[in-house]
Formats: C-alpha cells, structure tokens, sequence
C-alpha cells in the first residue's frame, strides 16, 4: 500500500510538472515582433561550417535574404579547405555580389571543441562590434536580424538567444526526438525562468556584442568545454548582464538519420546537461509523466489483483473496485494530458509556418504536429535509459569525433589504440 501511495504521489507531481511547464509556455509572447526596429548596428555573422547535406542551401541563404536596414557581414569558417560545403559557399557568394561576406579557412585547431575553434578565427575577422553566432543548421525569417537585435538596446542585455523547431523530422526517430525538441526543450526552458532569470545561452543563434565578448575572454576562453553556448551564458550572466529570449523562432533542418545518429545525439545532449547542471538534471526524471504513471498503473492493478479474492470474499467488492481500479483511468487521464500538452507546444512553437502554410498543405503539415504527439509516451519511456546512461558514462560523439567530458564540461579527445 505505501509503495502505491509513493507512485500514486510521483504520477500526481510529474502531472503537476507537465501543466505548470505548459503554461509557462503559453504565457510566453512567442512570434510576436518588435515594432520599432530602428535600432540597426552594423553585425557580423559568425558561421561555423562543416559538411553538406540537402537543407545546406537553403539554411545559408536564408541569412543572405534579411531585411535589414544595417550593415552585415557574413562570415563562413571551415576547418577543410577540402570541404564540400566550400563549393556551395562560394556560389552563394557569387550569387549575392551585394553582399558582404567571406569563406575564411580556419586550419589551426586551438583546442578539443572543432566549432568554437572556427569561431576563433573569425572572430579575428570582424568588422562589427554586434555578433551574430549561428549553426549550419538553422534558417532565419528574412526580419530575423532586425528583431533579434532590438533588445540589445539596453546597455544591461549582454546577450540574446531563441527558440529553435526541428522542422523537418523525415523519419520515425526524427519525429521521436521532434516531441524532445519541438514540445518539451522550450517550454522546460520558460518553466525554469518562472525559478529564477536564465543564466544560459541556446545555441541555434546567439547575438551579443564585442565587449561582452572581449570581457569573458573571447571564443579562445570557450574552446576548452563542449556545451560553450552554456559557458558563454553562464560567464556573461556572472558579470552581471542579463540573457534575453527573442520571441522569433528559427528552424533547425537537418539530413534525415535513424535511430543510431539520433540516439547518440540526444544521449550526448543528457551528458553535456548532466555535467552543467547535475542535480536539475537528476531532478528531471520527475517530472515524466508516463513513466510515473504506467508505474502507478501497474502498482493499482498488482494491488487489485493481489487482494480481489480476498475483498470478494469478504463481500467488499465494491470497495475493492473504487480504491484499487481507480488507477486505470486516472493514468489513463494523465497520458492524455501530456500527448494534449505536447500537442500544444508543439502547434504554437510552429505556429507562423503553420498559419504560413495554409489550405491543404496547412492542414497536412498540422496533422503531422498532431501524429507526433502521440509519440509523448514513447519519448517519455526512451528517455529513461538515455537518463540513466547520462550518469554512467562521459563519453560523446560529436562533429564525428569521440571525446570525453570532464566535470566542469571540458572536453578531451579519446585516445584511440
């Protein structure tokens, strides 16, 4: 009786958890703009670059099509001058003459972290004193630059970040890790600003200025860590700047993968947040709704099976059906609960490229939103391992390389024999 009542408890908070992280997320003023974007500083973009697949196109170019009122630089850093995304870059390049940008070959490695290494050397490069840090992957709205700087107006705002959608998960474990991504990742992160302000960076594109820059060392300072949009946060944040969350949501595109490609990359997401923040991490399990309540689920009909004959015997049938049976449909209520919330963030995360879409290919594309949801539970139970083997091991595979994570996030590469 007293491990029902524990699990019926931890089905309660995980329930508790899914809601208040919900609305968290809808209280949220997500895809609104600015309506003054006067404020247009020169930038500089800083794209790090490695590899080629088919969303490369159209990712790059859509930070050549911005409408921007200011100057902008783009530049684009690989480690291979052998590199196959060099070619489209250049013709990219050629096909915007109007634009300022430049394919800069980042040889020299300056430590274990491949992209932070690249930032190095652009940094080096730029002719702005506001940055714009973005991965290959993501492609910006043409009014992103313009929104996103506004709030670094105030003088006290030392860096900017947003959300980011996986927009096109092609394959049933894409679409696993979509429900990850696109439903719970952004809401957790407006549940944990309701605790206290955020002291992190999201890496997808990060804006900040030279002197915030400069105050924490540069990108040489990060190139040590594996989670440097963390560090960077964390290190402008403890010089008493603010972080900022810009409303514009940008999309992640990336070549389809199974399941192989997509569990090392959400266990090597687990590791790098277990390293920077342990017992939030520790703590998260708490708040899976599934696993808690199929747990309950089992415990009730243990229990009723256990002591039906006895209660019927008895003559307390009834008693036996409302005390032990009610555990049926409460888990059954709280499942649906968190398939309609994932459904939710989900819908309002992708909200303007649904609207956008309209008619039939509209309607496609929000059926789709929807399928997903019902793979919440699968999420919910895959996450159990992936949390357990973030605490039973330190090793990640990233940009194709094996490496260690040290306490404290650094990085050391892994010894091969």
């Amino acid at each position: 009786m007293l491990l029902h009542l524990i699990f019926a408890a931890l089905a309660l908070l995980s329930l508790a958890l899914t809601l208040w992280q919900w609305l968290a997320a809808r209280r949220f003023p997500l895809h609104q703009r600015a309506a003054d974007t006067s404020f247009a500083p020169g930038v500089t973009l800083l794209k790090p670059l490695k590899g080629l697949d088919p969303e490369t196109r159209g990712c790059l170019e859509s930070w050549f099509k911005q409408d921007y009122c200011g100057p902008v630089q783009i530049l684009f850093g690989v480690a291979d001058a052998q590199d196959p995304v060099c070619e489209l870059v250049r013709k990219l390049i050629a096909e915007h003459p109007q634009a300022n940008a430049q394919l800069v070959h980042c040889a020299e490695p300056f430590g274990p972290n491949g992209k932070v290494s690249t930032l190095v050397h652009l940094e080096r490069l730029a002719q702005h004193d506001y940055f714009i840090v973005s991965d290959a992957d993501t492609c910006v709205p043409p009014d992103f630059l313009a929104q996103v700087v506004q709030p670094l107006r105030d003088p006290q705002a030392g860096l900017v970040c947003c959300f980011y959608a996986l927009a096109n998960p092609t394959t049933l474990a894409m679409q696993w890790e979509a429900v990850g991504v696109n439903a719970d990742f952004w809401s957790q992160v407006l549940q944990s600003r309701t605790l206290k302000p955020i002291d992190f960076a999201l890496g997808a594109v990060m804006a900040t200025r030279r002197q915030q820059l400069n105050e924490v060392g540069g990108f040489r300072a990060l190139v040590d860590y594996l989670a440097d949009d963390y560090q960077l946060g964390q290190q402008i944040t403890r010089r008493g700047y603010r972080i900022e969350l810009c409303p514009v949501v940008v999309e992640c595109r990336e070549r389809a993968q199974g399941w192989r490609e997509v569990w090392a990359h959400q266990l090597r997401w687990a590791r790098t947040i277990r390293v920077c923040q342990p017992v939030p991490y520790f703590l998260s399990i708490l708040g899976n709704v599934t696993l808690w309540n199929l747990l309950f689920l089992v415990i009730s009909i243990a229990n009723f099976s256990d002591s039906a004959l006895e209660r019927v015997l008895c003559g307390n049938l009834t008693l036996a059906l409302l005390v032990q049976a009610y555990g049926v449909p409460v888990s059954l209520g709280a499942l649906l609960g968190r398939m309609g919330c994932a459904n939710d963030c989900m819908v309002w995360l992708r909200f303007e490229k649904l609207v956008g879409l309209g008619g039939l290919e509209g309607a496609i594309a929000d059926s789709r939103v929807g399928l997903q949801a019902l793979l919440a539970p699968l999420k919910d139970l895959l996450q159990v391992p992936i949390w357990a083997l973030a605490f039973l091991g330190n090793t990640v595979v990233w940009r194709g390389e094996r490496l260690r994570v040290l306490r404290g996030g650094k990085l050391v590469p892994v010894t091969r024999p």
